[in-house]
């Protein structure tokens, strides 16, 4: 079974029942959310009641929570050579990682960080004691992100993904979440998808994969600058981006959409799920998403 969906939101006062309406009104069976801005640090408490209803709702509508991602903010950055950045880091990670287990959360993704300067090493190392605190905590599984290798982002390559797994000491806490965009502009071809997963299970092991973002992407392979396109619409194409939705090896794997809202004003995901689902590019997708048809 496709198990698709999307980032959603989670407001103050609807929380999760808000997230999970607007997933099913994608025609999701998953989705993904913030449990607050990922800009700052803002916070309110997690409501037990709207938790409660959400999980009755998701029960009614056969949709597994356990499928259910949430993604930490963008400001943390464990790779930081600042002490005080990086305590601050550690800190907030606990206190999202606190959120996920009062929330039931199964898995969040984490960008794994920017080396700012200090270079590749130092930067892993420093990841790596910032997740083995966090991970001294709680118990949701940390999902590290894939990531395109823009400025000094970590996270770009399978070695330096397997480096900060192999650094991790609690292996049953600690994952990963592909980003075909990312992976894209990192420099592996989509188009090579399976052979890309061969080296991933050679070097990393791909039980360890847990999540895929799919999204296609404005750049060119190896661009290293990480724009996000809508589905079939990028340089990765429809085709391409179907062979990683539908690849059997991670048929029990959620996959999430966070391709841009078109004109930044109106969610692209009903109408790119429901092409994904017929498995047939519709060109004038766009132009129906503006119309709202």
């Amino acid at each position: 079974m496709l198990i698709i969906g999307s980032h959603v939101s989670f407001s103050k006062d609807k929380q999760l029942v808000g997230s999970l309406e607007e997933a099913i009104s994608y025609g999701s069976n998953t989705f993904m959310f913030y449990t607050g801005a990922p800009q700052n640090t803002r916070r309110y408490d997690i409501d037990d009641d709207r938790t409660t209803e959400a999980l009755s709702i998701m029960k009614d509508n056969d949709m597994d929570y356990s499928n259910v991602i949430v993604h930490a903010p963008y400001i943390i950055n464990l790779a930081s050579p600042d002490d005080e950045k990086r305590g601050f880091a550690i800190n907030f990670l606990k206190q999202e990682v606190a959120r996920c287990d009062k929330l039931g959360i199964k898995y969040m993704v984490l960008h794994p960080g920017s080396h700012t300067g200090v270079g590749i090493e130092e930067g892993l190392s420093n990841i790596i004691l910032g997740l083995n605190e966090v991970l001294e905590t709680g118990s949701v599984m940390i999902l590290l992100e894939t990531m395109a290798g823009k400025g000094t982002e970590l996270g770009c390559t399978l070695e330096q993904i397997k480096t900060l797994i192999d650094g991790v000491k609690n292996k049953n806490r600690i994952g990963v979440c592909l980003d075909t965009c990312h992976l894209n502009d990192a420099g592996y071809d989509i188009g090579k998808f399976d052979n890309y997963l061969d080296d991933f299970d050679k070097t990393i092991g791909i039980s360890y994969i847990h999540c895929v973002h799919v999204n296609d992407s404005k750049n060119e392979l190896r661009s290293h600058k990480d724009r996000h396109e809508n589905i079939g619409f990028g340089t990765i194409g429809f085709d391409k981006l179907l062979g990683v939705i539908y690849n059997t090896r991670l048929e029990s794997v959620p996959k999430i959409l966070e391709t841009p809202y078109v004109d930044r004003e109106y969610p692209p995901y009903k109408y790119e799920i429901s092409m994904i689902r017929s498995k047939v590019f519709d060109n004038d997708l766009i132009d129906k998403i503006r119309k709202q048809v």
